[in-house]
């Protein structure tokens, strides 16, 4: 086997770019077009404003958002 050289700088970047494609291989695995586990949109935006990590704003469009979908019920 031979063996090569290649500049340190580049290496990171094939690294990051390889971690990155394993990275959304493994979410295609998944199951991304699956039906979402609650059609109740208020016990969504409920637990978007549960985990403290979302502003008002954030939580007034997806609760109009998720109104208009016709996955969720009112």
């Amino acid at each position: 086997m031979a063996t090569i050289t290649v500049p340190k700088k580049e290496y990171q970047q094939l690294l990051d770019k390889a971690l990155r494609y394993e990275y959304l291989r493994q979410l295609m695995e998944r199951d991304i077009f699956s039906p979402p586990q609650s059609q109740n949109s208020k016990e969504v935006v409920e637990a978007f404003k549960n985990t403290g990590l979302y502003n008002q704003a954030f939580l007034k469009s997806s609760k109009k958002g998720l109104m208009r979908s016709s996955h969720f019920k009112t």
